[in-house]
């Protein structure tokens, strides 16, 4: 993949500074979209809003953007009170799902529009968009019309269009939703190197995981207008805060249990009739009614119980279902109290795949637990109390 030898730069007075949502409401009626929302998005990072639809995410990106005006609150960038101004006076570009490219505009034209706009001379327009395609890969394709090109290529053309006028924040509302699997992979990539080559500010929204996690330095997980979770992608992932976060990034098993004391370093967790152990520093929780979980990739299957390697937490199982997956075999295992453990197993090719009807354990190792608060639990870090998972006590 090309690197430029002389990366774009914003121009010298262009101003600086972090995207700060201070107790944001929004409401449309009877129903609050946001909730007293409080946000710090630094400076040229890559900021990730995820969420399912209906959190608040896009109407967040909305507020910021001045496409929509809060209830209530403030929004500051770079110290700068932007709340009610107009889109079109905010240092703010977006860009969205619909690539909304001018049809019968060349690719050039398409990315200077915004500077013809603001009269600027013709030289410095033509300088600044080949700056633009070449940022973008697609300086060859120049002269040609948005109906030529591929979705990937129009969503580069609707990026570079946003960045050329040097925004100080650059909103991305689902912009890979439209292309295939595979496309929008190869453009997760893309956007992380231009953000990391241009060094402004990214807001992206998405519901979808993988972009998140790939793309973004932070993530913070919205549900109904609140943020449940703000954090690296790891640390997200590893350690979930809440019962949604742990079930909307990945997928985890979920145990209902209790806690039952302590040992050393370790929360000693009973579940349906079982002991196992939790490292206090992966757990909300230290008394009360928990969740105990552990993510699919996490757990291993053997066939006895003398492979269970010495201190880890294991479980007695029938495998029900099993798919094959390219780089990993899913199982499902039916555990002594009827609920279904996920394992995600890796096609390494050193053994051979299980088949359904087969008894095994499933084991892991304590670490790769993490414990969230049940309901009427006390929290010992600061996690919400989370009420049960409908429909049974294992997710």
């Amino acid at each position: 993949m090309s690197v430029l030898t002389s990366p774009v730069v914003p121009p010298k007075n262009a101003t600086t500074g972090d995207l700060q949502i201070t107790n944001v409401t929004k409401s449309f009626g009877a129903f609050t979209a946001v909730d007293d929302l409080t946000l710090t998005v630094p400076q040229g990072s890559f900021f990730a809003l995820l969420g399912a639809s209906g959190c608040g995410k896009t109407t967040t990106l909305r507020m910021v953007a001045g496409l929509e005006e809060p209830t209530t609150g403030q929004i500051t960038l770079g110290g700068k009170d932007i709340t009610r101004l107009r889109p079109y006076n905010r240092p703010v570009n977006t860009v969205f799902q619909s690539y909304a490219l001018f049809p019968h505009m060349s690719v050039a034209d398409n990315v200077g529009f915004g500077l013809k706009q603001r009269k600027t001379p013709r030289k410095e327009i033509g300088v600044k968009v080949a700056e633009m395609l070449d940022l973008v890969q697609l300086g060859s394709l120049a002269s040609r019309r948005p109906a030529q090109l591929s979705g990937g290529q129009q969503q580069r053309v609707a990026l570079a269009r946003a960045l050329i006028n040097h925004p100080q924040v650059l909103l991305l509302d689902e912009p890979l939703g439209a292309l295939d699997l595979k496309l929008r992979r190869q453009m997760q990539i893309e956007l992380k190197r231009i953000q990391t080559e241009v060094g402004i500010t990214f807001v992206h929204v998405t519901h979808d995981q993988e972009e998140a996690m790939t793309m973004a330095d932070t993530v913070a997980v919205m549900n109904a207008g609140k943020i449940e979770q703000l954090g690296s992608p790891t640390e997200i992932y590893e350690f979930p805060a809440t019962v949604f976060v742990a079930n909307f990034l990945g997928q985890s098993n979920l145990l209902t249990s209790a806690c039952s004391g302590t040992s050393g370093d370790d929360v000693l967790v009973e579940a349906y009739g079982s002991r196992f152990a939790v490292p206090r520093d992966r757990s909300r929780v230290t008394a009360g009614p928990a969740f105990l979980g552990v993510r699919p990739e996490k757990l291993h299957l053997v066939e006895s119980a003398l492979q269970v390697p010495d201190g880890h937490n294991a479980v007695p199982g029938v495998i029900t279902d099993s798919s094959y997956v390219g780089v990993s075999t899913q199982y499902l295992v039916s555990a002594p109290w009827g609920e279904e453990l996920s394992i995600f197993a890796p096609n390494s090719g050193t053994s051979s795949p299980l088949r359904p009807g087969a008894n095994v354990v499933v084991h892991w190792h304590p670490q790769h637990s993490f414990l969230l608060a049940g309901a009427g639990a006390v929290a010992s870090q600061g996690a919400p109390e989370t009420a049960a998972p409908d429909g049974g006590s294992l997710l």
